[in-house]
């Protein structure tokens, strides 16, 4: 076999799947640097130091992991935007919203299950116009996390290992071995956060699993978006949790955990202790619950290892 044949899969008109998963983190890391340059120091300028301000600078940055997926997605993998899982229709919108709803309602049971067993105390309430304003602010924030790192770990990393694997194996080894690797690769990626740990590390990497779960099964990114988005903001913006170590002091209820740390997850929050764990095992049931009652059949979808490329929906 040649070294062209090695890199470039002729047939598809694209390199080869380990070099297009080597070509991601360098994407990642020279549009963080064009952005920081270009956008970035000119957002610091504007807005300071402020809270509003570094909330702001977060959402460029996070918005940059969501960018660079794209652009690996569109100009290196030389797939369509639905087969990035974001085909957006009126099935699409459905699932959104169950994710969102299984979102808040997973980290509403981490709150009542804290309150009943005295592990979690509520400290204030917050309702003010600066509070509310800060929240929402806090949920687009979220949104845009939720949007790029889904589009980045399962539409793009997923996504190509498993395309890389059905060329070995069975459609059920490559997507479940996919599904692994994101999500380890989601894990690791949280050791740079505030307080992590071996044991929060672990524990991220099953909420990789979770929302990978829901995109294996259907295909599209629909319901691990939702469930993204609504865990993180109801985490950190309704309950005052910190959010996988990062405690952003904006929230409608302000709580301080009482029980021990491999419960309560302790400063790195709820994701890395027992509660965490718990809400991600329901959810990834009631996940597989919701796709065989929505959609009559309960199995891994093949199509998430068979790119949708560009150039034959043109051809």
């Amino acid at each position: 076999m040649s070294p062209r044949t090695l890199l470039w899969n002729s047939t598809e008109r694209r390199p080869r799947a380990p070099l297009r998963l080597l070509a991601t983190p360098l994407v990642v890391v020279l549009v963080a640097i064009i952005v920081g340059i270009g956008i970035g120091s000119t957002v610091s300028d504007l807005l300071g130091t402020s809270r509003f301000g570094q909330l702001v600078i977060s959402l460029v940055s996070v918005s940059t992991t969501g960018l660079a997926g794209f652009l690996v997605a569109r100009y290196i993998d030389r797939r369509t935007v639905s087969d990035l899982g974001f085909g957006i229709d009126r099935d699409w919108l459905l699932d959104l919203g169950f994710g969102l709803a299984l979102g808040g309602v997973l980290m509403t049971l981490i709150f009542l299950v804290g309150l009943a067993t005295d592990w979690i105390a509520v400290t204030q309430f917050r309702l003010g116009p600066d509070r509310v304003l800060g929240v929402v602010a806090l949920f687009v924030f979220f949104i845009a996390v939720g949007i790029s790192e889904e589009l980045l770990l399962r539409g793009v990393v997923l996504t190509n290992v498993a395309e890389g694997l059905r060329w070995r194996f069975d459609v059920p080894t490559a997507l479940t071995v996919a599904l692994v690797v994101s999500s380890a690769i989601f894990g690791i990626a949280h050791l740079q956060n505030p307080n992590s740990s071996l044991a929060s590390t672990l524990s991220i990497t099953l909420a990789g699993v979770m929302l990978g779960l829901g995109y294996v099964l259907t295909g599209d990114l629909a319901i691990p978006t939702g469930i993204h988005i609504s865990w993180n903001f109801v985490q950190g913006g309704v309950y005052g949790f910190a959010v996988s170590g990062l405690d952003f002091g904006t929230s409608l209820v302000e709580t301080t955990e009482r029980g021990p740390d491999v419960v309560t997850g302790g400063p790195f929050g709820p994701e890395a202790g027992l509660l965490g764990i718990g809400a991600m095992v329901v959810g990834a049931l009631c996940i597989a619950w919701y796709v065989q009652f929505r959609y009559g059949t309960l199995g891994l979808d093949s199509s998430v290892s068979v790119p949708e490329l560009r150039w034959r929906r043109n051809s």
